[in-house]
């Protein structure tokens, strides 16, 4: 067995990387000269998916820039693609924008802040996640109606807040990355008082969003007095396709992939019913479904959510996934990035080949509310997510190389910024050309209310 690199080696590792591809590499940015149509692009994508609810993502993408970037990983990965990287490479969340982090409760039932999305999860470089990042906080800044010098802020204090935790991972022994985790009580002391009321909303919010808060929104009782879902056309609604069979099938698949303690967790429950439940933007229009499980008629009940999950917007510029099916995939790249994660987190094979994973619904989630924020609160957001993601990348990728690529000066720090800046120049333009396509019939859209 060939000796481990030492901690000198993976430094050089890094200084070498930014050798041959400085941090200034990062900063321009223009569109390529056979830059593929955005708009083909979203197209190509609907013809895996449910033809009915295709035009409730166009519908929820149609509403601003940013609902528009949110749906528009494939756009940006096909961007990125081309764009130098230092070659070190992570677990990339792969659609890391700022409303894919949030507050959850980890198995202890502390409150967790980490990303929460892992639908285009593959390993690749640590740039397209933080570059993603930096974009989504300028394009929410400009939504919020911020200046540039306000925007370019949130990112300087995003990547700064990126490099900084990479630094202390790089100095921290693997099983202390590992076991680190920016809980609730940690960031109640980083935040900045003037944002802390938002945090503390957002906290507050978190807590209450569990299994008998959504009872009375989501079910109610028939005839017979069981509890069922209620039906909410077109974005909760029971399909023929979730029968009997597929269920048995579906979820003995489920069953298997999940830790042993967990299996005899999931015995004690028996479904009761499931429907189809739109959720998002990006993945609308994909199979997803709400199982309503039930421990006896006293008892209080347990949601799940089972969401399709089809190939990595990256594989088509890193390669194929190196497992077999895409909820795997994605429940693998969880399990590496999250801190803690979902102890009814698996994945499931259906009687139609379609790939699941499945985890709680609403097992007090939280994300930030863009609409409300302040400039405050923009900036004290991306600094947590950088922590996170800064975390997730140290405990996939080798921090000790990242850290020393990034450096000690803030030339990253500028370079992500004015990279941002031109990408949400390119976010608007696509915007545009999206909600032009509508008006011209190309693409129909609706609200789905």
């Amino acid at each position: 067995m060939a000796a481990l690199p030492t901690r000198e080696e993976r430094a050089e590792l890094g200084r070498a990387a930014r050798k041959r591809g400085p941090a200034a590499g990062h900063r321009d940015w223009t569109p390529a000269p056979d830059r593929p149509d955005p708009i083909a692009l979203l197209e190509e994508q609907a013809t895996t998916r449910i033809p009915e609810l295709v035009p409730i993502r166009y519908g929820r993408m149609a509403v601003s820039p940013f609902t528009f970037f949110r749906g528009a990983a494939l756009p940006m990965a096909v961007d990125l693609a081309p764009t130098p990287v230092s070659g070190l490479t992570v677990q990339a969340c792969g659609d890391a924008h700022l409303s894919n982090f949030g507050l959850f409760a980890s198995p202890e039932r502390d409150l967790l802040f980490d990303i929460n999305d892992f639908d285009e999860t593959l390993p690749g470089p640590w740039e397209w996640d933080l570059k993603r990042l930096a974009a989504s906080l300028v394009v929410a800044g400009r939504e919020l109606g911020l200046d540039a010098v306000t925007n370019a802020h949130a990112v300087h204090a995003a990547v700064h807040s990126y490099r900084q935790r990479m630094t202390e991972f790089a100095a921290m022994s693997a099983i202390d990355v590992f076991y680190s985790r920016v809980d609730v009580a940690a960031i109640t002391t980083f935040v900045n008082k003037r944002a802390r009321p938002f945090l503390e909303s957002t906290v507050k919010s978190t807590s209450k969003h569990d299994s008998l808060h959504e009872l009375p929104k989501l079910t109610e009782l028939d005839e017979a007095g069981r509890r069922r879902i209620r039906d909410h056309p077109p974005v909760l609604v029971h399909r023929p396709e979730f029968t009997e069979e597929a269920t048995t099938i579906g979820l003995a698949t489920y069953r298997d992939s999940l830790l042993v303690d967990r299996r005899a967790l999931f015995d004690r429950y028996e479904i009761v019913d499931w429907a189809l439940k739109v959720v998002g933007v990006g993945s609308v229009g994909l199979v997803a479904a709400v199982a309503l499980l039930d421990e006896g008629a006293d008892a209080s009940p347990v949601f799940l959510q089972v969401k399709q999950a089809e190939a990595s917007v990256l594989e088509r510029f890193l390669g194929a996934s190196s497992y077999p099916t895409g909820g795997e995939r994605v429940v693998a790249g969880q399990r590496l990035l999250q801190a803690a994660t979902d102890v009814l987190l698996g994945w499931a094979v259906g009687p139609a080949g379609r790939h699941f994973y499945i985890r709680q619904l609403q097992d007090q989630k939280g994300s930030a509310v863009i609409e409300v924020m302040t400039s405050d609160d923009l900036v004290t957001w991306g600094r947590l997510c950088g922590w996170a993601l800064a975390r997730g990348h140290a405990r996939s990728g080798d921090p000790v190389a990242i850290a020393a690529y990034l450096g000690d000066d803030n030339a990253v720090d500028h370079a992500f910024a004015d990279f941002a800046a031109l990408y949400a120049d390119q976010n608007e333009k696509d915007h545009a050309a999206f909600v032009a396509a509508i008006t011209s019939g190309r693409l129909k859209a609706e609200t789905g209310v």
